[in-house]
């Protein structure tokens, strides 16, 4: 620690307030003798001390202890680098809202189709009816199956993975579609299992 320079600084600091050392003395508790000798960098104030210091000053205490204010450069780079990670958080929220009410509107428009098909029994009458019918159920199964996927973080795990492997040169609305193929896979594989625990 460099003793001259926090002296100096606490000096300049005392000067931009307008004030002389009697009256820092005394707001401080102190003879103006201490504080002239802070000043001159003969002696530190006491640790008990810094933090009135610091708060009469408007300054941190590493600012008095390292004998200069933070450079503006310094605050203006953490300034932006908050900015910055704010803008980030917000626009990957929105991102993340933006694709739960899609999967939302899908699973919604899956669900009504589904519903309206064996409510009345249509389906059965030809083959568009009956594939439609099977692909508005799986789409139910999707829509449930991405929720926590998107929910617990894994699928943003699984696109920082890829991004390591011969993946990473894949478009991602091929992406988008790969995934949405494994997961009517993985809910046809569902609906199977559940046919066959409960009949």
């Amino acid at each position: 620690m460099d003793q001259i320079k926090v002296g100096a600084f606490l000096k300049d600091l005392r000067k931009e307030k307008g004030i002389t050392q009697e009256q820092l003395a005394e707001k401080l508790g102190v003879s103006g003798r201490t504080i002239s000798r802070w000043e001159t960098g003969k002696n530190m104030p006491d640790i008990s001390l810094l933090v009135e210091i610091a708060e009469f000053f408007d300054v941190s205490i590493p600012e008095i202890i390292k004998g200069e204010r933070k450079s503006e450069y310094m605050k203006n780079e953490t300034k932006e680098v908050a900015e910055t990670m704010s803008d980030y958080a917000k626009a990957e929220k929105e991102q993340l809202i933006k694709s739960f009410r899609n999967m939302s509107i899908i699973g919604l428009i899956a669900l009504l189709v589904y519903m309206v098909l064996r409510e009345t029994g249509v389906y059965d009458r030809n083959i568009f009816l009956q594939y439609t019918y099977g692909i508005s159920e799986s789409l139910i199964y999707v829509t449930v199956l991405m929720f926590p996927l998107y929910t617990t973080g894994l699928l943003s795990k699984i696109r920082i993975h890829r991004t390591n492997y011969k993946f990473s040169s894949v478009p991602r609305p091929a992406m988008k579609v790969l995934g949405f193929i494994v997961a009517f896979a993985v809910a046809a594989l569902i609906k199977i299992a559940l046919s066959k625990l409960f009949g």
